[in-house]
Order: structure tokens, then C-alpha cells, then sequence
């Protein structure tokens, strides 16, 4: 198989191990499961978002399409940081269950939006 393709299906397992992963923990939050405050929950996102980044970096290199050049890859380093955000008010910086579940949702759109920026890749941004 073809390197560029074999990073790429790692990156896109690594995306939605990650999403799947956000998602069983915001329903942690939501049901105040002890499983959210466990080592492993804690550890291994990182782990896997670590390589999820590693595999994209290496991608943009590849394929040369490097942000402020590319503005579907510029758009998506965006929504990056917002869903961050979002996704940290959700899951422990939120003060209330209301605002960890609204930061929950927003954090589900956003990542909806970098899947879709990641299929179509459009061009006119």
C-alpha cells in the first residue's frame, strides 16, 4: 500500500477512535460516571490524539497542502482549537452540567464540521 494512503487511514481510525472516545465520555459527564475520573480515561485520548496530530502534520508534509496556503487545512486547525476548547469546558472546566452539556453539544457540531471540511475539502475558503 502506498505510504501517503497508509497514513491517511491511520489518521482518519485516529479521528474517530477520537470521536467515539469524546463521545463515550461526554456520556460519562452527562450520567456522572466514576469511569470519567479513571487513569486510563484520562491517559489514553492523549495518547491517541498524539498520533492523530503526528499522522496529520505528516500529511500536510506529504501532500504539501500547509495551512495560510490550503484554507480548507487553515479551517480545520481552527475548528481544532475551538472543539479544544469546547470539549475542555465540556468534559471539566464546565462549572455546571448545563454549560458541560452546551459545550458538549457545540464540541459534537464542531467536530461534525471538521469531518465534513475533511471530506469535501472546499475551495473557496
Amino acid at each position: 500500500m502506498h505510504t501517503y494512503l497508509l497514513i491517511k487511514y491511520c489518521h482518519i481510525g485516529f479521528a474517530v477512535i477520537s470521536l467515539l472516545g469524546f463521545l463515550l465520555r461526554g456520556y460519562w459527564m452527562l450520567t456522572d460516571s466514576a469511569w470519567l475520573h479513571k487513569k486510563p480515561t484520562k491517559v489514553l485520548p492523549h495518547i491517541n490524539d498524539t498520533l492523530l496530530l503526528l499522522t496529520a502534520v505528516v500529511l500536510v508534509v506529504m501532500s504539501h497542502q500547509y495551512p495560510f496556503v490550503f484554507g480548507w487545512v487553515t479551517l480545520k486547525i481552527g475548528l481544532l482549537l475551538v472543539y479544544i476548547v469546547l470539549g475542555t469546558f465540556a468534559l471539566k472546566r464546565g462549572k455546571t452540567r448545563q454549560i458541560r452539556a452546551g459545550c458538549f453539544g457545540l464540541a459534537l457540531l464542531t467536530i461534525a464540521s471538521i469531518f465534513i471540511v475533511a471530506l469535501t475539502k472546499p475551495v473557496f475558503i
